[in-house]
């Protein structure tokens, strides 16, 4: 089965982010470099804001993280796994086009590719409780497709 170039440019994404994360300099040069072989300026634009709104609001990302893993130490989570929640976050956070249950699904099967067994779980846990705190807080801010799930009708588990 072919993947979504959304998909693909999300993989880049993270070989992006994770070069970065052992080099600390050259974001550029690494950008361009793995994105190189994508000609569809959307999508070089939408990997280009998605690794910008990771790498300058990490600090943040991170505490969000930590909020949710009390009894974890950063250090102790698999940098790919920290990658993937940082994405799924900032999708959360600064893509409000994109539905939120694409994001967390799309960094979820990722992982499954990318990292251990346990990592989609793991990181469904993260995201989904962030996400419920976004909802209760009203600061959700999705648009247009961006709340196609909310139209659904819920299942009820009686």
């Amino acid at each position: 089965m072919k993947k979504s170039n959304r998909r693909e440019i999300r993989e880049k994404v993270l070989q992006v982010l994770y070069a970065y994360e052992f080099n600390g300099e050259g974001l550029t040069v690494l950008t361009n470099g793995i994105l190189s072989d994508v000609s569809n300026e959307n999508d070089i634009n939408f990997a280009k804001q998605l690794i910008n709104k990771v790498v300058g609001s990490r600090k943040v990302l991170d505490d969000l993280i930590r909020t949710r893993v009390e009894n974890w130490e950063m250090e102790r989570i698999a940098l790919i796994d920290r990658i993937l929640i940082r994405i799924g976050i900032a999708e959360l956070y600064f893509f409000p086009e994109i539905p939120p249950k694409v994001s967390i699904n799309e960094v979820i099967d990722i992982a499954k590719d990318y990292s251990t067994a346990n990592s989609g779980k793991f990181i469904n846990g993260i995201l989904d409780a962030i996400l419920s705190d976004l909802k209760k807080e009203g600061t959700l801010n999705k648009s247009g497709r961006g709340l196609i799930e909310e139209s659904l009708p819920k299942k009820s588990i009686e």
